[in-house]
């Protein structure tokens, strides 16, 4: 049908603004669209960003309209989840507001600078994924009663394709924002060996970043399928078998949602753990820390060197709670007793040929007044004769090039200054344990 094709238009592509450019000329096409607009709702500002606003084939400057003017019918679509449809708007406004103030209708600019007109007739529709607020899609008319419940249905069908296409285009641009950033700070991280590790993390992360969005994908080929199964048995008048269908599509943006908020919280996790540290304590839990790094190093270990293997393993204790660290140089420490563990055991396969396997663990335990962490590698251990140096500063057993020697030295003053102690257990040819305890208040 036709309404699937253009759905198809506006979810093939993950540019905000051709999403933007392609619902407007399809709306325009079929309806009275002399004002259009979409507007994104951005909750950490509390206001709705027009970035892509029409009158009569003229754009709007962008602009903003803040959630807290409640007398607006925008804001009153958005907060109550639900549609604003009017054609005599001096007689109809009361059914949505206590009274209305046409200047702030009118009140956005033209880029050309001549002056909109206020509208009789208009339709707001919330644009949402399950049940969150993506923003909204709205036309307008100088003419009264230039709307009908023909209008009304399509401008939902297209709402339901411009919600989807927005979300995963708005997910897509954070994500691509946010690896940006990491890239940019990627030659800040190398000029010190403080944040020299967290640059082989990079890989690990898009690893990490990877699946959800493998998730997001297919969910969003699967659903764009859906909704023209869900046309054709409207069109042939099968009702029951279309809601079925709505409501597959609804499970399906429900786990596009999650998956989408699990690419998130990995980006803005990191990039809290990469920013330069400001020495703040703050409650930290140890377990995700050492879980989250463990993976992240191993992934981007594999990136670097396909070649690269080897087994990893966590037992942690789940009745440890947070304390209060440094959680930017808490990882560090962490990060680098597990690059250390894995560079140990791969070296050691490199040497030997058979049935080892290398291993690397790492583990939490609650002690009386203190947790204890333990890295486990089942590598060659540390020879006896340079047991007294590995916390020197420059002291470092890889070859040239490979290693600064300032790793171990640096976890030592963290680890001092957070009041707790470090030490290893080692038997040359059969592995070593580095133990970290920190005081639990």
């Amino acid at each position: 049908s036709v309404l699937s094709k253009i759905g198809q238009d506006i979810t093939s592509t993950l540019n905000l603004d051709t999403i933007l450019n392609t619902v407007y000329k399809n709306v325009n096409e079929m309806m009275d669209a002399t004002v259009f607009g979409i507007g994104i709702y951005n909750e950490e500002k509390n206001c709705i960003e027009y970035r892509m606003s029409m009158e009569k084939g003229k754009r709007y400057q962008p602009y903003e309209r803040t959630m807290t003017d409640k007398n607006q019918f925008p804001v009153w679509c958005l907060e109550n989840k639900k549609e604003v449809f009017i054609n005599d708007i001096h007689r109809e406004y009361s059914r949505y507001l206590p009274n209305i103030d046409m200047t702030i209708l009118s009140s956005a600019e033209m880029e050309d600078g001549t002056l909109p007109q206020n509208p009789h007739s208009l339709i707001y529709l919330p644009l949402l994924v399950k049940d969150t607020v993506i923003g909204l899609i709205s036309v307008q008319s100088y003419g009264k009663n230039a709307y009908t419940q023909y209008h009304l249905d399509i401008l939902k069908t297209l709402a339901s394709y411009t919600s989807a296409a927005l979300y995963n285009a708005r997910s897509y641009e954070t994500l691509q924002n946010t690896l940006n950033e990491l890239k940019l700070t990627q030659e800040q991280l190398i000029q010190s060996e403080k944040m020299a590790s967290l640059g082989e993390l990079t890989a690990g992360i898009a690893h990490e970043i990877q699946n959800p969005l493998n998730f997001v994908n297919n969910f969003s080929e699967v659903s764009g399928e859906l909704l023209d199964e869900m046309k054709n048995e409207l069109a042939t008048g099968n009702g029951q078998q279309a809601v079925e269908i709505a409501d597959d599509v609804k499970r399906n943006l429900g786990k596009i949602l999650h998956h989408g908020k699990r690419a998130d919280a990995i980006v803005k996790g990191m990039l809290q753990h990469s920013r330069t540290s400001t020495g703040q304590k703050e409650p930290t839990d140890i377990n995700i820390l050492a879980d989250e790094y463990l993976r992240l190093a191993y992934h981007g270990l594999r990136a670097k060197d396909k070649s690269f293997n080897a087994k990893f393993e966590t037992d942690l204790d789940k009745t440890i709670e947070k304390i209060n660290v440094v959680p930017q140089e808490m990882g560090r420490v962490i990060l680098n007793l597990i690059n250390n563990a894995f560079y140990t055991v791969s070296e050691k396969k490199r040497q030997l040929n058979g049935t080892y396997e290398p291993t690397v663990s790492i583990s939490t335990k609650k002690l009386e007044d203190k947790i204890e962490l333990r890295v486990i590698d089942n590598g060659d251990g540390i020879p006896q004769k340079v047991l007294d140096k590995i916390f020197q500063p420059f002291f470092t057993t890889k070859p040239t090039g490979q290693g600064t020697g300032l790793g171990l030295s640096l976890s030592y003053d963290i680890i001092k200054a957070h009041r707790g102690e470090i030490k290893v257990e080692t038997m040359e040819g059969n592995g070593s344990e580095f133990i970290i305890q920190l005081p639990v208040v």
